[in-house]
C-alpha cells in the first residue's frame, strides 16, 4: 500500500498527464486548422488579414507546413511511445513560431492576434516543459 505522500504524488502525476494530453489535443486542433488555412486557403485568409503582407507567401506556406508537421509531432510520438521527445521538439518549435507571429502582429498593430499568439506560445512552452520534466512520456 502506498503512503499518503506517495499516493498524492501518483495522483498529481496522473492529473498532469491528463492535463498535458488535453492541451496537446487542443493545440493539435488549433494548429491543424491554422496550418491547413496557410497551405490550402492562403489567398482567402491573406485578403482578410493585413499582416499577411509582412512575409512572402512562400514563408507563410512553409510555416503552415511546419504547423502540420508539428501537429503530428504533438500527438503521434507520445501516443505510440515512439521517439516521444519529438513531442517536446514539436511544442518548442510551435512556441518559437509564435514569436514570429507576435513580431508580425506588433508590426501591424493587431492587438487580438498578438494576445492569441502569446497565449498559444505560452501553451506550447508549457507542453514542451511538461513533457520534458514533470510528466515525460519517455
Amino acid at each position: 500500500m502506498l503512503a499518503a505522500g506517495e499516493r498524492a504524488a501518483v495522483e498529481t502525476a496522473a492529473t498532469m498527464n491528463i492535463l498535458l494530453w488535453v492541451l496537446q489535443i487542443l493545440a493539435a486542433l488549433i494548429y491543424g486548422a491554422s496550418g491547413i488555412m496557410k497551405v490550402f486557403m492562403f489567398d482567402k485568409i491573406s485578403a482578410e488579414q493585413q499582416s499577411f503582407g509582412a512575409l512572402p507567401r512562400g514563408v507563410w506556406m512553409a510555416l503552415g507546413v511546419l504547423e502540420l508537421i508539428c501537429v503530428v509531432g504533438l500527438i503521434v510520438p507520445s501516443l505510440l511511445h515512439w521517439q516521444p521527445r519529438l513531442t517536446v521538439v514539436a511544442a518548442a518549435l510551435l512556441a518559437l513560431e509564435s514569436l514570429v507571429f507576435i513580431y508580425v502582429h506588433v508590426k501591424y498593430g493587431e492587438i487580438p492576434p498578438i494576445i492569441m499568439s502569446a497565449v498559444l506560445g505560452l501553451l506550447m512552452a508549457f507542453i514542451a516543459y511538461g513533457r520534458m520534466f514533470p510528466k515525460p512520456i519517455f
